[in-house]
Parts: structure tokens; C-alpha cells; sequence
């Protein structure tokens, strides 16, 4: 009766309701549809920079010594090699072996040879060949000593300006001098006619025989000796050899110029009388009116000589 029909209508009630709330959901319109995306790939963090490294020197353990002495170097070497401070003998090793170098520098100004040469600075041979090789110059020169005559043409009464030098190159200081010279008609230092003007290792002899003022100039540069001699010219013969060109052969030779001037190294004129020295002491000159052999108190292995030829025109 009324129970059963009251509890029919509580139990249709849920469905009822769920209907009604369906109903209501459909009319508010459609619902929005859920977006979705595929997931990204992780991204990776950006690679950063090398970080600079490097690799630490061990220090220097300074273990060696060395002390350079003329005659000997003397070595130091501590037991602590490696400055490790390991000194027992096990049967591993934790080090390689080491070369040290060592060098000893000399302060030197020569060139260590039996040669007396001042430093150059270039190879020991160089030099040599150079000490070897003197370049000794005989020149006609102006009146005024500054310059090479540009003509080798003379009148007689004119006055020949003569100069002897020797280059230096690597040597000490040298001094030249003009052992001889000997004049000829042809370029034949044994021609006859021929005469001497300079002999005995340096006598000017032409003022003595002829009375002119032929002499040495005061030698105020030791590579450079000058000398002025009147002009001359042979008496001709019959040979018929002789013309108008003189040629002088001198012997030059260079020393050092440290050495005293002696009977064989001087330069010696004769005027009002006497002779006088270009250079050093007048009583080295005492032997030119008589011979200047060989001083034994000068060793001359170190001299150094050359004979130079000069034309000249006598008008």
C-alpha cells in the first residue's frame, strides 16, 4: 500500500537526479577540449671553456756547484741529487736520470794564439790570414800630403812627394819603414843604370851624395813614412836605354810599433852634416856612413816586408 509505493519512489529518486544533472551539463554548452603537446627532448647545459692548466716545473734543487778556475774546474754535487730527500735504496724509482751542463766564460780581450793581435770578434782563422797578409802602399802625394798626385809627370828642380804605409787590418799598432829603394830605367830592380837613394835599412843617402834636400819627413803617424826627394834623371849612354820614365823599387817593411827604433828599423836623413832619425833617437843613425849589419838584440823573424814599384815621367 502507501509504504511500498513511498519507498518505489525513493529508490527512483538517484537516477532521476543523475538524469537531471547529465541534462543540466548538456545545456551549458560543449566542453573544451584538453590541448596536449609531445614532450621536448631534454636539453643539454652548454659546454663550458677548458679551464687552463698546467703542468708545475719542479722547482730547482740546486744540488750542484761548480767553480771555473785557469787551470781547473772544480765541482760540487750533493748526495740529495734530486732534492727528493730520499736517500734509502729501494727497489723502485720515482726519477730519471739528469744531464747538468756546465759552463765556464772567460773575460778575454786577446785572442788566445803566440801572436800579439788586438780582439776582432770574428774566427781566429780570419784573423790570421789577415795577420798574415800586410798591405803595404807606395804613393806619389800632392804638395800638401792630403791626396795622390794625379800625375806621375816631373820636371828636374821639382820636389817628389812619397808616401809608405801598411794597413792595419787586426794587428797591434804597426810601424812602417823603408828599408831601400833604387831607381832604374826599366822595371828591373837590378837594371843597369840604376842608384840608390835610400839603402842601409833606411839612410836617405841622396842629400850626402848629391847635396840636394832630399829627407824624411818627421814620422808622425807610425803606418805612414814620408819622404821628398829632388827630382833626377840618368846621363844617357850609348846604350840608348835611357828615356824619360824613372822607376823606383823600395823594400818596405812593418814592426810593431811599440819597438824601439834601431839600426835596422829607422828613417835617417842627412842635412848640415849629420844625420837625424824620423822617428826615435839620431844615434841609431850612426851606421849610415859606415854598414848596418844585423842587431842581435831584435829578433826580426817578426818583421814583415814587401817591395813596391813606382813610374814616374821626368821631363
Amino acid at each position: 500500500g502507501p509504504a511500498q509505493a513511498s519507498l518505489g519512489q525513493q529508490s527512483r529518486n538517484p537516477v532521476q537526479q543523475h538524469f537531471n544533472l547529465q541534462s543540466q551539463q548538456e545545456l551549458q554548452g560543449p566542453v573544451k577540449q584538453v590541448t596536449w603537446h609531445f614532450p621536448q627532448e631534454p636539453q643539454l647545459p652548454a659546454r663550458q671553456p677548458p679551464v687552463q692548466f698546467e703542468m708545475p716545473q719542479p722547482a730547482a734543487a740546486e744540488s750542484i756547484a761548480a767553480e771555473c778556475g785557469e787551470n781547473e774546474v772544480y765541482v760540487e754535487v750533493k748526495r740529495d741529487l734530486f732534492g727528493t730527500v730520499t736517500l734509502a735504496h729501494t727497489p723502485v724509482v720515482r726519477t730519471v736520470g739528469a744531464v747538468t751542463h756546465i759552463e765556464c766564460h772567460y773575460p778575454r780581450r786577446h785572442n788566445v794564439s803566440s801572436n800579439a793581435l788586438m780582439p776582432a770578434w770574428i774566427p781566429y782563422a780570419s784573423t790570421q790570414v789577415a795577420e798574415e797578409q800586410l798591405v803595404f802602399s807606395l804613393r806619389l802625394m800632392a804638395d800638401d800630403w792630403q791626396s795622390e798626385r794625379v800625375s806621375n809627370q816631373y820636371f828636374l828642380n821639382d820636389v817628389i812627394n812619397v808616401e809608405a804605409s801598411v794597413i792595419q787590418f787586426y794587428h797591434v799598432p804597426l810601424r812602417v819603414y823603408v828599408d831601400s829603394c833604387v831607381a832604374t830605367v826599366v822595371p828591373d830592380v837590378n837594371a843597369v843604370p840604376r842608384y840608390a837613394f835610400i839603402e842601409e835599412y833606411g839612410c836617405l843617402i841622396d842629400a850626402k851624395l848629391t847635396g840636394s834636400q832630399s829627407h824624411f819627413l818627421p814620422q808622425t803617424e807610425a803606418d805612414r813614412l814620408r819622404f821628398r826627394l829632388e827630382a833626377f834623371k840618368f846621363q844617357q849612354d850609348n846604350s840608348g836605354l835611357v828615356g824619360d820614365l824613372i822607376y823606383f823599387t823600395c823594400f818596405m817593411k812593418a814592426t810593431a810599433a811599440s819597438l824601439p827604433a834601431d839600426a835596422e828599423h829607422k828613417a835617417c836623413s842627412f842635412s848640415g852634416n849629420r844625420w837625424t832619425a824620423a822617428y826615435g833617437d839620431n844615434r841609431v843613425c850612426g851606421c849610415c856612413d859606415t854598414t848596418c849589419g844585423f842587431w842581435e838584440g831584435r829578433d826580426l823573424s817578426v818583421d814583415r816586408g814587401m817591395s813596391r814599384l813606382l813610374c814616374l815621367a821626368l821631363a
